[in-house]
């Protein structure tokens, strides 16, 4: 049977998520069918001050689906 694994984090910690993914697949045994992912879009920093045109970005989510299945 198939199941879901996700996985959030932010941009600037992506080799941390990596790692994260890494030790999982590791520990689960899971025989991986797919991997998806997705990066949400840079908002400005809701400071008050924020805009454009101050180059002050909140780092995006970043969030990992894996569809895999347990060996038996």
């Amino acid at each position: 049977m198939q199941q879901v694994k996700l996985f959030k984090s932010v941009e600037n910690e992506v080799g941390n998520l990596e790692k994260e993914i890494n030790d999982w697949l590791s520990r689960s045994g899971a025989k991986v069918v797919s991997i998806t992912g997705n990066i949400a879009p840079q908002s400005a920093k809701p400071d008050g001050g924020g805009g454009l045109g101050k180059g002050s970005f909140s780092p995006s989510d970043v969030f990992v689906i894996v569809l895999y299945e347990i060996g038996s």
